[in-house]
């Protein structure tokens, strides 16, 4: 979905399709016939946009294969055939994004190993295959350089130099395509680099306007982030804002009471880790995950918790919880609603809806459809609301 932004730039929206996971380029395709051509047809557009997610293999078969040229060209033919466009990609997730336990596997190879360099290389390759004929922008997000545990001095900068790196093949593809593509570092709970507050140091070492951030308004929320605060500090320190994933955190404004308790516990699930936080007088407390939380008094309860579980836009957990769209809110009307957008890529990223407790998982197919429309509906209507224009 396109918007124009009162300053006459285009602010494009997408859904992620991390959500449909899939190893292979034959499961990708399938994607689009059994989930994302639906969702696009419920929302009566000719046009949507996805954020498209290609495990390793998918994209090594892409720019490897013999018949790679042929394969990118198929996969751009069968997007304009559905009517759906890529410009941007989720380059966090590796490999067995589907796989029943997920956990701490989703950050591996971090960015001091070179399958994360060579991997993102070949998603930046796809992508400037993909871009639509007018869009010359093109955006990747990643992980915030690695699982804070077992990151030394060495691994830093391994890292470092492998993001300058990737930079400098970013240069090589814009010379060769005329595409502009930006890698955008993703804060999340737990990570070297949590919060936005911890982006701006590595970034600003790496000091390349390809390497920036990208802002999860979850991961905000979850790390009691202030959004205005937050963004502000990008700005002043220079740092590119490549693209924000819109989604929404659980929240517990009491998780002393045993009712809220037992509502979160109804979330605790083993496929994905759900950190989980709180703010007190002496910072902000933490936990790996949300069974971890509440077990015991791991996790002091006198303040409200946030946990790191991606809650569907437009339905907030029934009370006692609630989610963190109001974050979310705040944080879009500073990155759209000033005089000139602070970035132009926008991606719903609701991966957990089979995560959900099951009375709230979707039944099928057309349901799941269903609520990703929903979703991008209500995003649809807060970027009008800041005075964007949808596009046809």
């Amino acid at each position: 979905m396109r918007f124009r932004h009162p300053d006459g730039s285009t602010v494009h929206l997408a859904y992620c399709t991390n959500v449909h996971p899939a190893e292979t380029l034959e499961g990708v395709l399938a994607q689009l016939r059994d989930h994302c051509e639906p969702v696009r047809r419920r929302l009566g557009r000719d046009r949507l946009g996805i954020g498209l997610w290609l495990a390793k293999d998918a994209a090594h078969a892409l720019v490897t294969d013999p018949s790679a040229l042929r394969g990118l060209r198929g996969l751009r033919t069968e997007l304009d055939r559905r009517g759906l466009e890529v410009v941007t990609l989720n380059g966090f997730p590796y490999e067995g994004f589907g796989a029943e336990e997920v956990k701490y596997r989703v950050y591996k190879p971090d960015w001091a190993d070179q399958e994360r360099l060579d991997h993102t290389t070949a998603l930046a390759r796809v992508l400037a295959g993909l871009l639509p004929d007018d869009v010359t922008d093109g955006t990747i997000s990643t992980l915030p350089l690695a699982w804070r545990t077992a990151y030394d001095d060495q691994r830093a900068e391994a890292a470092r130099a492998a993001l300058r790196t990737l930079a400098e093949r970013l240069d090589a593809i814009e010379e060769l395509t005329g595409r502009f593509l930006s890698v955008g570092l993703e804060p999340e709970p737990g990570c070297v680099v949590e919060t936005t507050r911890d982006a701006i140091a590595p970034l600003t070492a790496i000091g390349h306007d390809r390497i920036g951030i990208c802002v999860d308004t979850c991961h905000l929320a979850t790390s009691f982030e202030d959004p205005h605060t937050a963004l502000d500090a990008l700005t002043d320190a220079h740092v590119p804002i490549v693209k924000s994933q819109l989604s929404a955190a659980l929240h517990a404004e009491h998780p002393h009471l045993p009712e809220v308790r037992e509502a979160l516990a109804a979330f605790a699930e083993p496929r994905f880790l759900h950190q989980t936080r709180t703010s007190t007088a002496a910072g902000l407390r933490a936990t790996d995950d949300l069974d971890e939380a509440l077990a015991g008094h791991a996790l002091p309860d006198a303040s409200p918790w946030r946990a790191h579980f991606h809650v569907p836009l437009h339905a907030a957990p029934a009370a006692p919880l609630t989610s963190t769209l109001p974050v979310l809110k705040a944080a879009l009307t500073r990155l759209v609603g000033g005089p000139a957008p602070l970035t132009r890529h926008l991606e719903v990223e609701t991966y957990t809806w089979q995560a959900l407790p099951p009375e709230l998982r979707p039944k099928g197919r057309a349901q799941l459809a269903e609520g990703i429309a929903a979703e991008l509906t209500l995003a649809r209507d807060l970027l009008t609301d800041l005075g964007l224009k949808e596009l046809p």
